[in-house]
């Protein structure tokens, strides 16, 4: 549905509000109003007395869109943008909805004006991050963000930025305690009024979908039902864990095996789903796993999304603490002996120290530029991989900047905490979440994400630095204060999660090599991406390394595949 707010008649000047999920207030006036007269009446109650700062009182997963008597036009979303607004500014009007592309020529059968900077963005993050979209005029509003359109005028600003203020009072035991607590009544939340046998979880194998699944047995008290996603590959399945943690936790455990018809049969599907190119391949699997527990009956999905950002799990954070202490060598020691030295050629035959220059090289470049330095599209070569005249269009340095203004928001010189606020934002917000939230929809099933929590967020917030990264021990703190809850082998197996073996399936099934064969060489003709590297890729890399080129071949063949779907005309002018 569009929606538009213009400088209204006398007869129009009423106000009028929008909103979708569901807000909690932390103002006791605003719940009671919610909770007596509506959830749009506390929105418009809040944002007459706070203004734009109202959405800072409001916690859950929400998207608001407000008009007043005044002629202003309100638009926010929660902290982690589980909720979506777009808009369009034309004029004196602003064009709002909660997808991309609904906004776009919605009065007209002109085919949708496509972004080519947007285009460059989904190659480099494999997902095109706010606040611009795949169409021209487009906008989508960040996470914690909000919009105020007065008098003609449009401003987009945070109205909550991550504040770190660590407890070194508290015991553990007492953290613990608190922890526990807080995990079982976000799951209550999330459980709301819903009958316990109508709700289900994703369960990974891993730390937090195993927790959550755990968590949801012990609030409905009864089995919990959950569902997991296998693949017959070596090195991929996580099926084991997930068999662990169900029968610890005595769940009613569903398994589903996706195979490579599968994704012959969804691909095209799934990438027509999202409003604009999205290349996360597990959203394959995630949407097999929802289509199995709406088959069975259940109403709403809960997630593990979340844990490892809010308390420090993803193995990259251990990998940037040693690349910091680089940074502690004394300087004359760094810059007078140690780079030159291992900047020698001949240097490079030896294994050793062939990776101690890596290492090196690595830890001089500052964050968050370092983070991509393994950056597929940078490391294939921009210019290997697209065409002189796409390149021409575009900034390619435009990621990059937006990653260090995003990375100087936050509020903490403590290098762990800046690395989880920067993934709430690029892991989180921009990518996994939309994840699940794109493929259980598409299944037609609700989705909730308990570890994202207002209460774990402001939990994770107080926690010390130490507690999320002890040394180079992931997560301590949350797999120490779950020890006895969750199985021995779940808090000590290193992370998977639905990881899909497409590079490999590719090498293997015809039908899928057909697919992917044909929608790069389709994609090629459009002009963005270089014939001869499509043909390099299919014919040499991708049978070299399935793993790794295969990640590439996914993320060009779903960009084909959602042009199709929403720009079939396109083609670089």
């Amino acid at each position: 549905m569009i929606l538009s707010a213009s400088n209204p008649t006398s007869s129009q000047a009423s106000s009028s509000v929008l909103c979708k999920g569901n807000p909690r207030f932390s103002d006791a006036n605003f719940d009671k109003l919610a909770k007596t007269e509506g959830v749009a009446a506390a929105w418009l109650a809040a944002f007459q007395r706070d203004g734009v700062q109202c959405a800072a009182g409001v916690s859950g997963e929400f998207a608001v869109a407000i008009r007043d008597a005044q002629y202003r036009v309100f638009l926010a979303v929660d902290r982690f943008a589980t909720r979506t607004l777009c808009y369009r500014q034309e004029g004196n009007r602003l064009l709002f909805a909660h997808r991309a592309d609904e906004l776009v020529n919605a009065d007209s059968t002109r085919e949708a004006q496509i972004d080519p900077q947007a285009i460059f963005d989904y190659l480099f993050f494999h997902v095109i991050p706010s606040p611009r979209t795949i169409f021209k005029g487009v906008m989508r509003l960040p996470p914690a963000h909000y919009a105020l359109f007065e008098g003609g005028e449009l401003k987009v600003a945070p109205y909550w930025l991550a504040t770190f203020d660590e407890d070194h009072h508290t015991s553990f035991d007492s953290l613990r305690n608190d922890f526990r607590q807080i995990l079982k009544d976000s799951v209550t939340t999330q459980v709301g009024q819903i009958e316990p046998d109508k709700v289900g979880c994703f369960l990974s194998g891993g730390t937090d979908s195993s927790t959550v699944a755990g968590m949801l047995s012990a609030v409905g008290n009864q089995p919990a039902n959950s569902y997991s996603i296998g693949f017959d590959a070596a090195g991929y399945d996580e099926m084991a864990f997930a068999r662990i943690a169900a029968k610890h936790f005595k769940t009613k455990h569903h398994e589903y095996y996706v195979t490579p018809d599968d994704l012959v049969r969804s691909i095209a599907e799934v990438a027509a789903h999202y409003d604009q190119p999205f290349g996360n391949s597990s959203a394959l699997p995630a949407y097999y796993c929802a289509k199995m527990a709406k088959a069975d009956g259940r109403e709403k999905m809960l997630a593990g999304d979340g844990g490892d950002e809010l308390f420090g799990g993803n193995s990259r954070y251990a990998k940037q603490r040693v690349f910091g202490w680089y940074q502690h060598l004394p300087p004359q020691l760094r810059t007078g002996v140690m780079e030159p030295f291992l900047e020698l050629e001949s240097l490079g035959r030896v294994p050793f120290l062939r990776k101690a220059a890596s290492y090196v090289e690595q830890a001089k470049v500052p964050m968050p530029d370092r983070l991509q330095m393994y950056n597929l599209l940078l490391r294939l070569g921009i210019d290997k991989v697209l065409t002189p005249g796409f390149i021409a269009q575009v900034d390619i340095t435009g990621p990059a900047q937006q990653q260090r203004e995003i990375w100087a928001q936050t509020r903490s010189d403590i290098p762990i905490d800046q690395v989880l606020a920067f993934d709430w934002r690029y892991t989180l917000a921009e990518n996994d979440l939309p994840k699940v939230c794109g493929t259980t929809q598409l299944a037609g099933i609700a989705v909730g994400f308990p570890m994202l929590d207002e209460r774990l967020l402001a939990f994770s917030l107080k926690l010390p630095a130490e507690y999320k990264l002890k040394g180079l021990k992931l997560r301590w703190f949350f797999k120490e204060a779950l020890r006895g809850f969750l199985p021995d082998e779940i808090i000590t197996k290193k992370k998977q999660g639905f990881g899909l073996p497409f590079g490999v399936w590719a090498t293997q099934h015809a039908g899928l090599r057909t697919l992917a064969t044909e929608s790069l060489q389709s994609l090629a003709s459009r002009g963005v991406v270089r014939p001869d590297f499509i043909a390099s890729l299919l014919d040499e890399k991708l049978a070299e390394h399935p793993g790794y080129y295969g990640e590439m071949v996914w993320i060009l063949m779903m960009l084909e595949q959602w042009l199709r779907a929403k720009a079939p005309q396109y083609k670089l002018n």
